[in-house]
């Protein structure tokens, strides 16, 4: 019998909305769940992958490396979100690095499940090609950016991107719980951490934005401004 905690993480992911619960009980039937410590390698760009992952607590790094060995971090996932689709899609070795930024609990289903669940239902398919565009346009974005803004906005781009995705409106602003590491917010942004706190303290003394411990609003009054100047 299918574990009900591994059902009711299925059944919040978006990729599989359309099956029933007997339906997900068949699916958690096959789905194994995997711990890993932080800063651990799930995936490693250029091997070949046979498995199907899912975020069912913690936060990972997608990224890759440049050739004068500096990480680009492409994106951050956490709970609900999936990754490795590609290599059973299109048989093709890994793209990127996988790695856990948190501990993390990941569900994993291999490709042969994973290719008969797609089959059987139509509907996740689309869904899954909606997810697929949606990172290929953030992708688009992130490169020009690096291509063709200044540092301070790269780093303001990239904030309202995690925003985009993470923030919660208040009274306030946007806030973003639990902000990425400088370390890391400069690995997206094509920077050095150094830079990146530089930047941080100015947007902060300027009043765009406050942060506090690891939480960071950008505030109402100056989300126009980012979005017009940086975004």
């Amino acid at each position: 019998m299918a574990d009900d905690t591994t059902i009711a993480a299925l059944q919040r992911v978006p990729l599989f909305e359309c099956l029933d619960k007997d339906e997900l009980a068949g699916l958690a039937g096959v789905t194994s769940l995997q711990k890993f410590a932080r800063n651990t390698l799930v995936i490693l760009a250029e091997e070949d992958g046979d498995s199907f992952f899912i975020i069912q607590s913690g936060k990972v790094k997608v990224s890759v490396t440049g050739p004068d060995g500096r990480e680009i971090i492409l994106s951050l996932l956490g709970q609900g979100e999936f990754f490795g689709e590609l290599s059973l899609l299109d048989g093709h070795p890994r793209s990127a690095d996988v790695t856990t930024v948190e501990r993390s609990e990941l569900l994993v289903i291999r490709r042969a499940d994973f290719v008969r669940v797609i089959q059987d239902y139509p509907v996740i398919p689309i869904h899954l090609m909606v997810t697929l565009a949606g990172r290929l346009r953030k992708s688009d974005r992130q490169v020009a950016g690096l291509a063709l803004l200044g540092i301070s906005e790269r780093i303001s781009s990239v904030l309202l991107a995690i925003a985009e995705e993470q923030g919660q409106e208040t009274e306030e602003g946007i806030v973003i719980a639990k902000r990425p590491t400088h370390q890391v917010l400069a690995s997206m942004a094509g920077t050095a951490r150094e830079t990146v706190t530089r930047v941080m303290k100015r947007l902060a003394d300027e009043g765009y934005i406050r942060m506090d411990g690891r939480k960071l609003i950008i505030r109402k009054q100056s989300r126009d401004f980012l979005d017009s100047e940086f975004g």
